[in-house]
Parts: structure tokens; C-alpha cells; sequence
């Protein structure tokens, strides 16, 4: 396979996981989304819930090319630190920015979880050869495993280990509150089998590294295949869990993202569709960038540009979704509230990659 056919069909992977991002994240009402874009309340799987791992997917795949010629010293360290911390720093400013309140500001979130499992990443990288790596990922997903069980109740809601752990670091008021009880399904813990994710997306971008397209097809689909099965059996013993991050949510989200870049792939280097995929390769040319500006848009337009009413407060997030839902169904008018959102920001993605504006952390 050549160069530009395997970048470019990771690239496209990673314009889809932004829109992805986009679609799931801002929604017209959140008491009005189809369910399979709302992530599993606790055990199980939907469509949402291979959003966050296609991320991380991608951030390791980029790894692939950005650290190949690095090296493990203090310069390349005190890098990776500080776009860790950068990166951290901007998930905080996005929760203040959600809740103004610095006596319950939620310290996990998105971009903190990919920092984190990037700064792990890059220094396993840096210090293990791929054979290291692949048992440095059985070693996160077994020593996770190994951690909960010091619960009593290791894959419930009250007692898991993830939560005494966050508990204890950060306090209640600092966590995720919305499952009804304080627990954040980006804990500390969880980042380890999270940071598997990230391994995989280095370690598959490395191996398509001169494949021809149709070994790379077959290869990925095999690979994916395996990773479906391996989840599928082990639920009954460690089950799908996003919120716990479980080794099976793992397997389970890597293997469908495998099948799904093995189509890309097709596309690409089989049957040379660019033209249906160069959208979504622009889209994931600032990716950072343009799910915090989306994030800060979706609070700009619901909070910030709101104001009294007799029948309480308007915003002018509210006017466009009651707009559309006088139109369609109230899920339908979310739907397209938030799919309006997605082709915003591939607008603003398109006329910053014209002007060649690439903004990185």
C-alpha cells in the first residue's frame, strides 16, 4: 500500500471520529435523542460508545508518524509533558467554561483522558519495542482487571474501584454527576485500559506500513474479527462497559474500528473514492481545535447568548431547536439540530485547511 493511500484513509478515520464527536455531543435536547446516540447506561453498547476509542484510535495512528524518528531522552519527555499538560489544561477550561463554579468543577473529561493516555502512550513507546507493546497492553488490561477485583462488587455503580479511587483524589463535588450518584467515567483508573486504545492505533499504523491494499483489507477485517469474538465471550465474564472502560469495551470497539478502517482502506486504495472521503479527510485536519471551538459554540449558544422570558429563559440554542421541532418530531428535530452542527464546523474546517491553518496543541 503507499504512503498517501494509508494516510489518507487514516486521516479520513479521524475527520470521522471529530464529526462523530460532534453529532453525539450536541444534540438539540437531550431528552430527545435516538438511543443509539446515547451512550449504554452502564453494561452494553451503542452506536455513541465507539465515538471516544475512535479518537484515541487516531491519536495513536498519528503517534505512528509524528514520533518515528524519536527518541527517549529528556527533550523528547518534557515534549510529551507539555502537550500532556496543555491538553489537560484545556479539558479543564472546558468544564469551567460548562459549570463556572471552581468549587464543583469537574476535574476528568475528554481531552484529560487523552492527554493522559497520550503521555503514556508516547513514553511506552519510546521505551518498548512492538513486541514490548503488545504485551505492555495485555499488562494494562490484566492489571486493570486485577485492580477492581479489590472490590467487592467490582463492575457495579457504587463500589467499583475507579470511583473510591477518584473519590478519594478529588472529591465528590470534582467528579461526574450524572449518573446519579458521583462517578466519572473518565477516572484515573480507567485510563489504563483506555491508553490500549491509543497502543493500537500506533501499533496498526506502524504494520500497514508498506502492505498492499488488499493484505491491509483482509489483515485488518481478520484482526477486527478476532477482537469482536474475544469481546463477545468474555462479557459473561468481565463485561462491555464504557463507563468502567472494561478490557472487553476494548476489544469490542477496537475490533469494529479495525472492520471500519478496512472499508476505508477499500475505498482509498481499492477503489480510489476519494472524492466521497475528502470530506471527511479535511474535517480531521484540525481535529483538537475544532471539537473545543464546537464545545465552547454548543455553550456560547445554549448559556452565554440566552435571556428571561415570562415562561422562563430562552437561549439562542433553544429558539433554532424549537424552530426545527414545529417542523419534525422532537427526536428528529434534535437530530438535526446537532447534524447542522456537524456540517458548521466542517465548514469552518474546509476554510481554515484552504488557508493551510493547522492549529496543534
Amino acid at each position: 500500500m503507499q504512503n498517501t493511500g494509508r494516510f489518507y484513509a487514516l486521516d479520513v478515520l479521524r475527520g470521522l471520529a471529530i464529526a462523530l464527536m460532534i453529532l453525539v455531543n450536541t444534540p438539540g435536547s437531550w431528552s430527545h435523542v435516538y438511543s443509539p446516540l446515547l451512550h449504554a447506561r452502564w453494561d452494553g453498547f451503542t452506536f455513541a460508545d465507539i465515538v471516544f476509542p475512535g479518537f484515541l484510535f487516531v491519536v495513536g495512528a498519528a503517534m505512528a508518524f509524528s514520533m518515528k524518528d524519536s527518541r527517549l531522552n529528556s527533550a523528547a519527555v518534557m515534549k510529551i509533558g507539555k502537550r500532556a499538560l496543555l491538553m489537560f489544561g484545556c479539558g479543564l477550561l472546558l468544564n469551567f467554561l460548562s459549570h463556572p463554579d471552581l468549587e464543583t468543577l469537574r476535574i476528568p473529561g475528554v481531552l484529560q483522558r487523552i492527554a493522559l493516555c497520550y503521555a503514556l502512550a508516547a513514553l511506552l513507546v519510546l521505551t518498548l519495542s512492538k513486541r514490548g507493546l503488545w504485551a505492555a497492553m495485555l499488562l494494562l488490561l490484566g492489571g486493570y482487571f486485577a485492580l477492581l477485583q479489590l472490590s467487592p462488587a467490582p463492575f457495579s455503580l457504587e463500589q467499583n474501584i475507579v470511583r473510591t479511587l477518584d473519590l478519594a483524589v478529588f472529591g465528590t463535588a470534582h467528579v461526574y454527576q450524572g449518573f446519579g450518584l458521583p462517578f466519572d467515567p473518565e477516572g484515573l483508573l480507567s485510563t489504563l485500559p483506555a491508553t490500549v486504545n491509543v497502543l493500537l492505533g500506533y501499533l496498526v499504523a506502524t504494520g500497514l506500513k508498506g502492505k498492499a491494499p488488499a493484505q491491509a483489507v483482509r489483515d485488518l477485517a481478520a484482526i477486527g474479527a478476532v477482537l469482536v469474538l474475544l469481546a463477545l465471550v468474555g462479557h459473561w465474564v468481565w463485561p462491555v462497559n464504557k463507563a468502567l472502560w472494561s478490557g472487553t469495551y476494548v476489544a469490542l470497539s477496537s475490533g469494529l474500528l479495525l472492520w471500519l478502517l478496512a472499508a476505508l482502506v477499500y475505498l482509498v486504495d481499492i477503489r480510489k473514492a476519494t472524492k466521497l472521503t475528502e470530506p471527511l479527510r479535511i474535517y480531521g485536519t484540525n481535529p483538537l481545535f475544532i471539537y473545543m471551538l464546537s464545545w465552547m459554540f454548543s455553550v456560547a449558544t445554549a448559556r452565554w447568548l440566552s435571556w428571561s422570558t415570562a415562561d422562563g429563559t430562552q437561549s439562542v440554542a433553544g429558539l433554532l431547536y424549537t424552530a426545527l421541532s414545529s417542523l419534525l418530531s422532537l427526536q428528529a428535530a434534535s437530530l438535526v439540530f446537532a447534524l447542522l452542527h456537524v456540517v458548521l464546523f466542517w465548514a469552518l474546517s474546509l476554510w481554515l485547511y484552504r488557508r493551510q491553518i493547522f492549529i496543534k496543541l
